[in-house]
């Protein structure tokens, strides 16, 4: 079975994060999103990858510093 794609609220609701969250992993941590038109989608399995390989952790460069 096929799985869908998951909007950025979905996304976040799956993840329990904020909205604005999602959109900086997109922008900064190599988030596996594709853009769809206007709206940025994801598969809940690139997803899951993308948690288990602990990039949703890593701290921005910025930060670091």
């Amino acid at each position: 079975m096929e799985t869908r794609w998951l909007s950025v609220d979905e996304i976040a609701e799956y993840l329990a994060v904020s909205r604005d969250t999602v959109y900086r992993w997109i922008e900064g941590r190599g988030f596996p999103a594709h853009k769809v038109g206007r709206s940025w989608r994801s598969k809940e399995a690139e997803i899951d990858d993308w948690v288990k390989s602990g990039r949703g952790a890593e701290r921005p460069q910025a930060a670091q510093e």
